[in-house]
């Protein structure tokens, strides 16, 4: 295969941002630290596409809910109905497609925080996701990501080059720092071996060393042959789910499998990022079937299937869910809802303070919605996703995680 050094940086077989500021950082190897106890990792989860909260968490309790979702509202929970919401509370339910993520509700490690979303007001898909993950809502001049920010804040002599993980071909903006990040196609891509349609690693990384390529790598190839070799140990192959995981076939399934593998294989991953896309539902978006149906049963079959593949680990695991914001309360013309203002995020695993729907609920009739079309923001993502950063990976509560932004530790949902 040939590689070239712009090819390197730029394909989906890895990216590599950061080098510089730490020429040495891939040397170090599990043993030095990656695969200690109680090591916390975040699972950061983008649902790309604006997704409908109001049909991944009902609020089956507000009349005006099925009042303007004529065709599209999910029923209310009826002993029996497959087909209707999933009762939590007694106000809200799942959407049915969410069945698999029940068992978390009910062992209370899932939380929900309802109304969440950015105080900025656009409807554009590129520049409400890149405000959410610079963490600077409207301000588009920010380089770096609220992620990258709290990797910097809290240095850690023991990481390896799988301290922060992106699935994906290009690292997301969330990441994007000062501190070391790898954005990965496939982490088989990795594996040290010879063959038709695979990376030949050995040939690939030390031909860019001994070409001098230290104008983009700034020294780092052995280092980044060595973080290759890290990776062998796992097997990419051969990995097999445990205790009867089953991930849904398609690229959201396949990317949680190896951020499992992953954790499993004691690299040192701390933080993992990866997108879910396909929730843009501005026609035919179904209730309780049909196209968001789908989507939504996608992905809980793939986070049931993540919770059972790593058994115990899941302890010391925190999954966070974002989009960008939500839909209209009102359904179209067409079928399907328009781009709203706040929507439902989830946070799930062994450290969740669970059982509970978090955030202040604005309601939904009329003289409620924000603009007259949508579901309110009471909970600023910035106060969310502050909260797990500092109660769960330890960032320090004064880093500067969200630039100009006052954080308030009694504002935090309470959700870990």
């Amino acid at each position: 295969m040939e590689m070239t050094r712009r090819a390197l940086i730029k394909s989906g077989a890895i990216a590599l941002v950061g080098l510089g500021s730490l020429p040495r950082f891939l040397v170090r190897t599990a043993s030095a630290g990656a695969g200690a106890p109680n090591r916390k990792i975040l699972v950061a989860l983008f649902q790309r596409g604006a997704v409908d909260g109001l049909s991944m968490v009902v609020p089956h309790a507000e009349p005006n809910y099925y009042a303007v979702r004529s065709s599209i509202a999910i029923p209310r929970p009826q002993s029996g109905n497959s087909e209707a919401a999933i009762d939590l509370n007694g106000f809200f339910g799942l959407h049915p497609a969410l069945g698999p993520l029940l068992p978390f509700w009910e062992s209370r490690r899932l939380a929900i925080v309802h109304a969440c979303g950015s105080p900025d007001t656009t409807r554009s898909h590129f520049d409400a996701q890149d405000y959410m993950e610079s963490g600077t809502p409207g301000v588009k001049s920010t380089a770096d990501g609220w992620l990258g920010r709290a990797l910097h804040a809290k240095p850690d002599p023991s990481a390896t080059a799988f301290r922060a993980v992106a699935m994906g071909a290009a690292l997301p903006r969330a990441l994007r720092g000062e501190a070391p990040s790898l954005a990965i196609s496939n982490i088989a891509d990795f594996d040290i071996r010879s063959g038709v349609g695979t990376l030949n690693a050995k040939r690939g990384f030390e031909a860019l060393y001994e070409r001098g390529v230290q104008d983009l790598l700034h020294g780092t190839g052995r280092e980044t042959f060595e973080a290759v070799k890290m990776l062998k140990a796992a097997d990419p192959l051969r990995y097999q789910p445990a205790n009867g995981a089953l991930y849904p076939r398609g690229r959201f399934g396949e990317s949680l499998r190896q951020i499992a593998q992953l954790i499993k294989a004691n690299v040192g991953i701390e933080v993992a990022f990866l997108d879910s896309g396909g929730w843009d539902t501005h026609a035919g978006q179904g209730n309780s079937q049909g196209q968001l149906a789908n989507r939504l049963g996608e992905f809980a079959q793939a986070l049931g299937a993540f919770d059972r593949d790593l058994g115990d680990r899941m302890a010391d695991v925190v999954v966070l869910t974002m989009s960008e914001f939500g839909r209209t309360v009102q359904e179209n013309g067409n079928h399907g809802t328009d781009h709203g203002h706040a929507t439902v995020m989830l946070v799930l695993g062994g450290p969740v303070k669970g059982g509970q729907v978090y955030g202040r609920w604005p309601g939904i009739s009329r003289e409620q919605l924000f603009e007259g079309r949508d579901l309110d923001v009471t909970t600023d993502f910035r106060h969310l996703f502050a909260e797990v950063a500092v109660k769960h990976l330890g960032v320090p509560a004064s880093a500067p995680l969200f630039p100009g932004f006052a954080l308030k530790p009694s504002a935090f949902p309470g959700t870990v």
